[in-house]
């Protein structure tokens, strides 16, 4: 895996992917499979992974979590960036510094914490947690009311930040007022879309930002490639036309859940065994796996 600091060059030429993590059925981390899942990744031009939300790192255990790098490092091509991901419990995230301060993770994405936290106390929390590893984090802003637009920017200028993802879902992606804010108080290659295709055409066309992430490019990570390219070329039309064959896969996430689609789709797809979703998640209901299976069939086909 790439080892030396993230550059805008590694926001701006790939996808980042957010796999699925894949267990076996007595719930430890499998590496044959994960490595089935990366190599599928690899092999669509796609050379950033970030391990988070889709990976359900929420729920990781911290007597895991070396195994779980010690795993994304061997799996990953030397090219190719690894991000995993720690927290979001304060506790949870400086335990997890212990153990990565001395890996090669050029960065690590803190994930974003829900209920008991205050602005000020995830500003201080983030610099102990960089200040333990010794190498800035991805900042995830993924709801209103996490962090303010000023707050990142303080993190930022501070240089506790490789990038930030920036994920709040609104009905309409071209009215954003944080978004717009933040633009205006961060330079806008570090800040990433981070909510797969949908609103990526607008996130980068109207907004300025860097890339995005995404989660069913590890279905047809070619595919979603082409629409990173496509956004450069300034050949909205075909953006746009990609960006309707991700659709089918990604309205079944936003119907159900987005973790436990993409974890399903990518087994039922036939690129690896993703196997037993761990607590506190369950299983996709099975009498919804056939359209599931269909979705993420008929892209996986598009992609070739």
């Amino acid at each position: 895996m790439q080892t030396t600091p993230v550059t805008y060059e590694n926001l701006r030429d790939s996808i980042i992917a957010v796999p699925p993590l894949c267990r076996d059925a007595d719930y430890r981390i499998c590496k044959t499979e994960n490595q089935k899942v990366v190599r599928h990744i690899e092999a669509g031009g796609v050379s950033s992974l970030l391990y988070g939300g889709n990976a359900n790192l929420y729920h990781v255990r911290v007597s895991e979590f070396a195994d779980l790098l010690n795993t994304l490092s061997e799996i990953a091509a030397d090219n190719t960036l690894v991000v995993p991901s720690v927290g979001p419990a304060y506790g949870m995230m400086m335990d997890q510094a212990d153990i990565i301060r001395d890996t090669k993770f050029p960065t690590v994405m803190v994930l974003p914490a829900e209920g008991v936290m205050t602005e000020q106390g995830l500003l201080r929390g983030f610099r102990h947690f960089v200040e333990a590893i010794g190498r800035p984090a991805v900042l995830y802003i993924k709801r209103e009311g996490y962090i303010s637009p000023q707050g990142a920017a303080k993190l930022v200028d501070d240089g506790l930040v490789s990038f930030i993802k920036y994920a709040i879902v609104r009905d309409d992606p071209s009215v954003d007022p944080f978004l717009t804010e933040l633009v205006d108080c961060v330079d806008r290659k570090l800040i990433v879309s981070g909510i797969g295709e949908q609103p990526a055409i607008v996130h980068l066309k109207q907004f300025g930002i860097t890339g995005f992430t995404s989660g069913c490019v590890c279905v047809a990570p070619g595919l979603s490639q082409q629409m990173l390219q496509a956004l450069y070329a300034d050949d909205l039309d075909k953006a746009e036309s990609i960006r309707q064959t991700f659709l089918p896969l990604e309205d079944l996430r936003n119907e159900i859940n987005p973790i436990r689609v993409l974890h399903q789709a990518v087994a039922s797809a036939g690129i690896a065994q993703t196997g037993p979703q761990i607590p506190l998640l369950d299983e996709i209901d099975p009498a919804r796996v056939d359209e599931i299976r269909d979705a993420a069939s008929a892209l996986m086909a598009a992609g070739k």
